[in-house]
């Protein structure tokens, strides 16, 4: 695909080129993506500035968004990625290796900068999510401040620096310009932009001081971008975002094995639209994590790869609520569990409905048949998460349009969760090309029996 930049893209692209210390505070779905690969592309190959770059993500991201993102486009399939993940001979294979992105899961980062200690081997860090080292307690913020000197680029990237209060801040822009702008500790921040309260000695918290909040973004706009997704694409609009899920080890070996087994039993030549329905089913479960035992409630769990990335998304939406299509009750009873303390409900009701719409939920779960038509959930939010995926284009559309109709006053973004060369991406490339059909859906698996069948001789 070719990439063709928004004049915001080419705005922020250049600003990474000519600041080397950047926050990029982008709304989800404005490409801080591409954005930033094109210029690490820049960078490494026109420029000569940098050699080797670090992307720090959340796990999931880690494993396939940024990989995935380059090889979309045709400026950036060059660029040669290893991953700093898995076990540690693993990832110290991956940091000796030869390429130009390395990117590694946040939660390894005290690892990395323990292993390489004094031989610091990246001049370019970006920090995807940068919210997630908002706290200077840390060990992550930590380790990255004292190996801050040898880093010469940074980007920050993230929708949301502050998502609980200025006090996010100091961390993340430290990071950037160590303290010369919000103060060289936490303790000269808060004397500047903060009244302690010390609640009678039981414990202290800290209130913005009047114009705090018009002092810091005066103090940060030289080397901090903010951007809101409604100033920059038309409203509304709906943009879709597939979520890339790699799968562990045990999971892809289970999937593997599992996928396999139903395909050996299924003749491409005479399949039928039931089998077809049936076993697009059951792949579609193995891509979730969980699949039904019989022909019963009963199910059984394979994995929580999808669930892991899902709840990284929201960690990533920072509070905004989130409309969660599932396709399978196990789905909906899983996701149950994980969202824990979310203020969550199922829409069965009007009453579930009217709390969605007075933004008294986090989460909304449906099943795309139960709310397809008819329903206005435009005012809850602008944020739709399909984790199991659904084979009907009309299903599909009509349940994307819950929430892009007349009255919505924001973007809608429909992040699409998929495993990676699976059934899911089957179902994807359907939809995306508008050809979700029953033809479709049978051709396709006849592909995948045919591939099996070769691959087993």
């Amino acid at each position: 695909m070719k990439f063709s930049p928004h004049e915001y893209q080419r705005y922020c692209i250049g600003r990474i080129l000519d600041t080397p210390m950047l926050g990029l505070f982008l709304d989800m779905g404005l490409g801080k993506t591409v954005i930033t690969l094109t210029a690490i592309n820049e960078l490494i190959y026109n420029r000569f500035a940098v050699r080797r770059v670090l992307i720090i993500a959340p796990k999931k991201v880690a494993e396939a968004t940024w990989s995935a993102e380059a090889e979309k486009w045709e400026h950036l399939r060059h660029l040669r990625f290893s991953l700093i993940l898995g076990p540690e001979q693993r990832r110290i294979r991956a940091v000796c290796a030869n390429a130009d992105v390395y990117v590694i899961n946040r939660e390894n980062v005290v690892w990395l900068v323990d292993y390489l200690r004094n031989g610091w081997r990246f001049d370019m860090v970006v920090i995807d999510e940068s919210s997630s080292f908002k706290s200077h307690r840390a060990k992550r913020f930590k380790s990255l401040t004292w190996i801050r000197p040898h880093v010469r680029r940074l980007v920050e990237l993230t929708g949301t620096p502050a998502p609980n209060s200025l006090a996010d801040l100091w961390a993340q822009l430290y990071l950037l310009d160590e303290g010369a702008r919000l103060g060289r500790n936490i303790t000269a921040f808060r004397e500047s932009f903060f009244r302690a309260n010390t609640h009678g000695g039981h414990f202290t918290t800290y209130e913005e001081t009047d114009g705090a909040a018009q002092e810091i973004q005066q103090r940060i706009s030289d080397i901090c971008i903010s951007m809101k997704a409604e100033d920059y694409l038309q409203l509304p609009d709906l943009v879709f975002d597939v979520v890339p899920v790699v799968l562990d080890p045990k999971a892809q070996k289970a999937y593997n094995e599992m996928e396999r087994e139903m395909l050996l039993q299924i003749d491409e030549e005479v399949i039928d639209a039931g089998s077809a329905a049936a076993l697009s089913n059951k792949l579609l479960q193995l891509c979730n994590g969980a699949v039904y035992t019989g022909t019963g409630a009963e199910w059984v769990k394979l994995h929580d790869c999808k669930l892991e990335a899902f709840l990284e998304l929201i960690e990533r939406l920072n509070g905004q609520p989130a409309l969660v299509f599932y396709n399978f009750r196990h789905d909906r009873d899983r996701l149950l569990e994980v969202l824990g303390k979310k203020r969550v409900r199922i829409l069965q009701t009007k009453e579930d409905a009217d709390a969605w719409n007075h933004r008294e939920l986090d989460v909304l779960l449906a099943h795309p048949a139960s709310c397809a038509y008819g329903l206005n959930l435009q005012h809850g939010g602008n944020h739709v998460i399909w984790f199991g995926l659904n084979w009907s284009l009309e299903l599909f559309l009509q349940a994307n349009k819950r929430l892009h109709r007349q009255g919505q006053t924001s973007n809608v973004f429909v992040h699409e969760l998929a495993v990676q060369n699976s059934r899911d991406t089957d179902v994807i490339a359907a939809l995306q090309d508008k050809d979700a059909t029953q033809d479709a859906l049978i051709e396709s698996l006849k592909v995948r029996i045919k591939r099996i069948k070769e691959e087993n001789r």
